[in-house]
This record gives C-alpha cells, sequence and structure tokens, in this order.
C-alpha cells in the first residue's frame, strides 16, 4: 500500500503544516487530484496525489507540522477501502483498546496474523507491510504494555508497524482466567501509560475547557471519549461548585499569543539575515510624477490594456527595468562563498504584497524582455494570487530587484530591507497633491517620494544614485524612456 510523503515543493523545503485535507478516507482518486493544502514557510500549496487508488488513511491531522519525507496519506487499492467505521478513520490507535480486552479473556488467537490485523490481510487502517528500512515517527501516547491488555496492543502495534506482518506473541496464562472487563482493559491501566481514545476536536475542546481526559470514562466506540462527555463533566464540575482547571496560558492579561510560523517565521529570518548581512545604503528623492498620472489615465482607455489594471506602479516599474541598463550592479548578487559579483543578463522584477499570512515578494520572471501590457498582466496575476494566498514557491524564488509599494498605504517613504540575494529595493511612496514650483511658479502638482537601499558592497554611491535619478527622470517625463 504506497503512502504519499511529504514533498520538497521549494528550494530547501525542510517541513510543512498540514492545513486542509480534500478528501476523506474511503474516497476514491485519481492521480493528480489534489488531496491536501499545505502552508510552507514561503506559500499555501495545493499536493496532487502521485497514485490512483483509495484513501486508506490520513496520517497526519490537520494543523500539524511535519517534516519533509514524512508520509501524511495512505492509498490503496479499492478492494482495501476500509469498513465506514468512525472509530478508525480519524485516529489508528481506536478500536485497539477493543482487541485487547478481548484478548486479555482469550477470545482472540495473537498468534494469527489474521486475527491481529497483520501479515498480508492487516486491518489496521491505511498500514500495510513495509521494509524493515522504512521508519516512522513513533506516535505519542503510544500504549505501552504495563499490563496483559497493553501487551496485547502493543503486540498490535508491533504488527501494524513496521514489521512486516505480526509477530506471534503468547498470552500469558493468567489473561485466560480474568474476567471479562465492563470497558476495555487498556482504558484500566495506568493513565500515563495509555493513550486516551479521543478524536483531535475532542482533545482541542477538552484542552480549551480545562478537562483532563484521563479523568473520564468514554461513551464512544470502544469506550472513545466524546465531545458530550467532556461538556457533561464540565457541567458537573461548574454544579458541585468546583473550577475546571485553569487553561494553561503564558500571555499576561489582555495579551494573546500566536505561533511564529510560515511567511511570518521566513520573512522574520530572511530580514534579520540581510540586515546584518549586507551594508545598507538609503537615498531618497522627492519628485514631481504629474506627467506619469497623465500617462496612467491615459492607459487605462488605450485597447491594449483592456483586461489590464493600469497604476502609477507599472510605470515605476518599466522605469527601473529601463534604468537596470545603464547600472547593472542593481541587478547583480553577491557571491561571499565564490568571492564573486554575479551580474545577471535577466531581471526578475520582485513585487512586495502584504497578506493576512505575512509579507511575500513573489517575481515576475524576465519581466525585462516583457512589453507594458505584458509586464501589466504580469503584475496584476501575481498580486492577485498572493492576496488570494495561492503564490507557489517556485514565484518567490530566483528574484533579482524587488519594488515595495507603500503608498497604497497613505505611507510617503521608508527605508526598505534588501531581500537576500539581491542588492538593491525601491520604496513607492504615496503620490499626493502638493505645492511644487513649475516652470518658475507654484502650482499643485503630483508628487511622491522614491527611497532606494543597496547593498555597499557591489553599489557604491554614485551608482545607486545615478539609478535612482534615472528612474526619477522616467517618472518625471515618461517620453524620456525613448532615450534608455
Amino acid at each position: 500500500m504506497p503512502e504519499y510523503k511529504l514533498p520538497d515543493v521549494g528550494e530547501g523545503l525542510t517541513e510543512a503544516e498540514i492545513v486542509t485535507w480534500k478528501v476523506k478516507v474511503g474516497d476514491v482518486i485519481k492521480v493528480n487530484d489534489i488531496v491536501v493544502e499545505i502552508e510552507t514557510a514561503k506559500s499555501l500549496v495545493e499536493l496532487p496525489s502521485p497514485y490512483a487508488g483509495t484513501v486508506q488513511a490520513l496520517l497526519v491531522p490537520e494543523g500539524e507540522t511535519v517534516a519533509v519525507g514524512t508520509p501524511i496519506i495512505a492509498i490503496g487499492d479499492k478492494a482495501d477501502a476500509p469498513a465506514p467505521t468512525p472509530s478508525t478513520e480519524s485516529d489508528p490507535y481506536l478500536g485497539l483498546a477493543e482487541k485487547a480486552g478481548a484478548a486479555a479473556t482469550g477470545d482472540i488467537d495473537l498468534s494469527n496474523p489474521a486475527a491481529t490485523g497483520g501479515g498480508e490481510n492487516q486491518t489496521l487502517v491505511g498500514y500495510g507491510p513495509r521494509a524493515a528500512s522504512a521508519q516512522r515517527r513513533a506516535r505519542r501516547g503510544a500504549a505501552t504494555p504495563v499490563s496483559d491488555a497493553g501487551s496485547a496492543v502493543q503486540a498490535e502495534l508491533q504488527g501494524a508497524f513496521g514489521q512486516g506482518g505480526a509477530t506471534p506473541v503468547e498470552v500469558p496464562e493468567e489473561a485466560e482466567e480474568t474476567p471479562v472487563p465492563s470497558q476495555p482493559a487498556a482504558l484500566h491501566a495506568d493513565p500515563a501509560a495509555v493513550r486516551v481514545l479521543a478524536k483531535p476536536p475532542v482533545r482541542k475542546l477538552a484542552k480549551d475547557l480545562g478537562v483532563d481526559l484521563r479523568t473520564l470514562t468514554g461513551t464512544g466506540p470502544s469506550g472513545t471519549v466524546t465531545r458530550e462527555d467532556v461538556q457533561a463533566a464540565t457541567e458537573l464540575s461548574g454544579a458541585s461548585g468546583a473550577q475546571a482547571p485553569a487553561r494553561p496560558d503564558k500571555s499576561a492579561a489582555g495579551e494573546t499569543r500566536e505561533p511564529i510560523k510560515g511567511v511570518r517565521k521566513m520573512m522574520a529570518q530572511a530580514m534579520v539575515d540581510s540586515a546584518f548581512t549586507a551594508p545598507h545604503v538609503t537615498e531618497w528623492v522627492t519628485l514631481d510624477v504629474t506627467r506619469t498620472m497623465r500617462l496612467v489615465e491615459k492607459l487605462k482607455v488605450n485597447p491594449a490594456f483592456r483586461d489590464v489594471k493600469v497604476s502609477p506602479l507599472l510605470v515605476l516599474a518599466k522605469a527601473c527595468l529601463l534604468a537596470a541598463r545603464r547600472t547593472p550592479e542593481i541587478n547583480a548578487t553577491w557571491d561571499d562563498a565564490a568571492g564573486e559579483v554575479v551580474f545577471k543578463s535577466y531581471v526578475n522584477l520582485g513585487i512586495a504584497a502584504a497578506t493576512p499570512r505575512g509579507l511575500v515578494v513573489p517575481n515576475v520572471k524576465d519581466a525585462d524582455a516583457m512589453t507594458l501590457p505584458e509586464l501589466g498582466a504580469a503584475i496584476n496575476a501575481l498580486t492577485r494570487t498572493a492576496r488570494e494566498g495561492k503564490t507557489q514557491p517556485a514565484e518567490m524564488s530566483g528574484g533579482s530587484f524587488t519594488i515595495t509599494n507603500v503608498g497604497v498605504f497613505g505611507v510617503d517613504a521608508g527605508t526598505p530591507i534588501i531581500n537576500p540575494g539581491e542588492s538593491a529595493i525601491l520604496c513607492f511612496g504615496a503620490v499626493r497633491k502638493q505645492p511644487w514650483v513649475h516652470k518658475g511658479k507654484i502650482k499643485a502638482r503630483d508628487v511622491t517620494t522614491l527611497a532606494l537601499s543597496f547593498d555597499h558592497r557591489l553599489v557604491d554611491g554614485e551608482k545607486g544614485s545615478r539609478f535612482l535619478a534615472d528612474v526619477a527622470a522616467v517618472l518625471e517625463d515618461p517620453s524620456s524612456a525613448l532615450l534608455f
């Protein structure tokens, strides 16, 4: 039975969070059907299935972060489809306690692989015979053989997880004389030694309400603790005047905490690395962009831009691409390990985008080779995908120069931090009507501020100033672009 292992969907990916399962146990899927949505350090990614068949088990619950190479879903033939038993769909341990209770009374023969789910007829959902070299992470809270019932559970696990089949285990003679327990024997073992049977949503509810699952008697299948059991325990505690245990919370009064992960974690590390590696220099220029704003209005009604959202950012992007021709260091990379400066014959133009998941910087590949309508369409598609959280890792790697548009938030300018692997980043401020001296008279003109941060190891002040002046010249008079 094939297991789909979490792949590396981007350069250097080491882990990812399971966000949403798109399938459930028992679903019949085809090759390339989307089975899960994951969140990496860069983006949300939908993973297609490399196998066709029936979903046997979802091996990782939603919300859990796992390492690359970890099995996340088991897919088998349609004939191997699991029985629709609620207690075995979400947790492979559910149902083991029931067998353990039967083993304690001698009702099942643990030396028979078919009886324990081992061998060629394994019944434990989602796990088939595997080579001895295959390894799977140990599950937290697995049962330990502290009792006869625990030994039965342990034998069940050994037969199901990675031994290539069940290993015959002798049932102690005392087990034959043990009376049938009113509940599965595994549930009467030391609470710290045997995992309480409960589904993830029930565990979360218990944690939120401060209820210890080990103190409850499950009323669900195989002694599973249900949502009703947790709620009943809370009501009983309130009726008796006893206070439920306080939920552990590290937050002070009026504070909330959230884990640092995904895009935010990646962004934070990248910015720290860049700020303390590349010697940043920032230069500013304030300029009159009235002619650019008039050009934008003309382009909006031009048939070539019928399906393109035209904005001043598009003209700025084109100006940067033209200016980079005269200052190639702006589009270069400092290779410290090789002791070389890498000059690039292409420009992968990054556009910083604020999303609910944090700041992402996807880039337009070979932007310098595009016409203005093509560039506008590419920027529109890139920013739309970023806002939807659908940016793919490939779209955020390989950038060579970045623009960050803080003007959309009404901010005049800032001192941006260079993206790792690049040599410069340009900050575009808000365009405002301001009094400006034009042809010897004070008039209301459209004015903005640009701020260029660059790596002083490979871009000195003269080159940085020349690039910024060239960009400003195009924005002040778009017709000057014909000179580049």
